[in-house]
């Protein structure tokens, strides 16, 4: 089947990064229509210096801002020709809800959520969807939600792929820090039973080549939320060298990525 649109749905601006920029990157480089939903505004992200919510200083409404115009760059970097925001509000870390001033998105019902995807879906018609993980428990609840949602709103003769950072990209992130002096402990417990279940799941490795350096651009774009970014804290080379491959799990359909 001849691939016309691809449709990907993430939670914050970035995540769109971190999850397939590199496939994104690819696919728009050989004429593919690459079609991005960002469900929030990111707005619990960090502020100018590196505030943190709850924090003195902390202006939701100028980091949605920020968030949205790093979003743009970052898309441009990824040739990603068009950008759907849902707009919902950044549900941040457990506890911070309280700094909300409307319903954060992972208290949004997955139906109310998967509506709206749907008519996005009806609207471009992609043949391949991509998106989070919604069997994560270790990563952001946006992350699942926007997962959830998207898996109930596809269609079962769409292509639907869940983005998968198993045990092995884990292993390799925390020692590639460890080399530059930033230590992570090893997981253990119920991350650890995640991450090694993902790593059993993944159906599609795609080698990235030169594409990872376009992947590393595009993060970059999103310059406010650097500090907080374990990715950003390699070098170049090191970057290329944990990220050179996106990890999938195809849950339906027959096109391979």
């Amino acid at each position: 089947m001849t691939v016309r649109t691809v449709l990907g749905v993430f939670a914050h601006p970035d995540d769109e990064c971190t999850s397939a920029g590199g496939v994104l990157a690819l696919y728009s480089d050989a004429g593919v229509r690459v079609v991005l939903v960002s469900c929030t505004n990111g707005e619990f992200g960090d502020d100018v210096g590196g505030v943190k919510p709850g924090e003195a200083g902390h202006d939701r409404r100028r980091v949605a801002e920020a968030r949205s115009r790093e979003l743009d760059a970052a898309c441009g970097r990824l040739g990603a020709q068009t950008v759907e925001r849902l707009a919902y509000h950044d549900s941040g870390l457990p506890g911070w809800a309280k700094w909300a001033d409307t319903t954060v998105f992972s208290a949004v019902g997955v139906e109310e959520v998967a509506a709206r995807v749907r008519v996005l879906l009806a609207q471009y018609r992609p043949e391949v969807v991509l998106t989070h993980n919604p069997d994560a428990g270790h990563e952001h609840v946006d992350h699942r939600h926007a997962a959830a949602a998207t898996a109930l709103a596809v269609l079962p003769e769409t292509t639907l792929y869940f983005g998968a950072h198993g045990a092995k990209r884990a292993e390799q992130l925390r020692e590639a820090l460890g080399r530059n002096g930033i230590e992570r402990p090893k997981p253990d417990g119920e991350r650890k039973r995640v991450l090694e279940l993902i790593e059993q799941r993944i159906t599609t490795r795609i080698e990235l080549g030169p594409y990872v350096h376009r992947k590393r651009q595009a993060l970059f774009e999103h310059r406010s939320q650097l500090t907080s970014s374990a990715a950003a804290q390699l070098t170049p080379q090191q970057y290329e060298q944990v990220f050179a491959t996106e990890t999938f799990i195809r849950v339906q359909g027959d096109i391979e990525l």
